[in-house]
């Protein structure tokens, strides 16, 4: 498998949208975002400013996932996942629920196979659905 390739547990956000397929992590050569869980030295103003990864609940109950709050699904995760279902044919939703049965490790498992490149072995961008090693087009 190429080492590009490897999808890890950290880099699932809080929101359920896997790090390593957003272009400021897969696609940037300098000041790659680290992801949700890594510093804020890199991330884009609105990464850093993420309402739903700075999200008071999350951090008053000590949550990793938005499943695990009383108020899931929040406003603020029903729009993200109507623009990604929209933009992006992905839901935070699904990817949520699917968290909360499997559990984040065949959830991660999953993802590898979801969004690996059949050509090169790559991964395909969810924002631009392209593969960042070989540019071919996820089918």
């Amino acid at each position: 498998m190429n080492t590009r390739s490897i999808i890890k547990s950290k880099l699932i956000a809080p929101c359920g949208i896997n790090c390593m397929i957003c272009r400021g992590y897969l696609l940037r050569k300098k000041n790659k975002c680290p992801g949700c869980w890594g510093d804020n030295v890199n991330k884009s103003n609105s990464c850093v400013r993420c309402k739903i990864k700075n999200c008071d609940n999350l951090h008053k109950t000590k949550s990793k996932f938005c499943f695990e709050c009383e108020k899931f699904p929040c406003l603020r995760i029903k729009q993200l996942d109507k623009r990604y279902r929209t933009k992006y044919n992905m839901s935070v939703l699904e990817n949520l629920e699917n968290i909360k049965k499997l559990g984040v490790r065949e959830f991660v498992q999953n993802e590898k196979i979801r969004w690996t490149c059949s050509e090169c072995g790559g991964i395909i961008c969810v924002h631009t659905g392209y593969c960042s090693n070989c540019g071919e087009k996820k089918k």
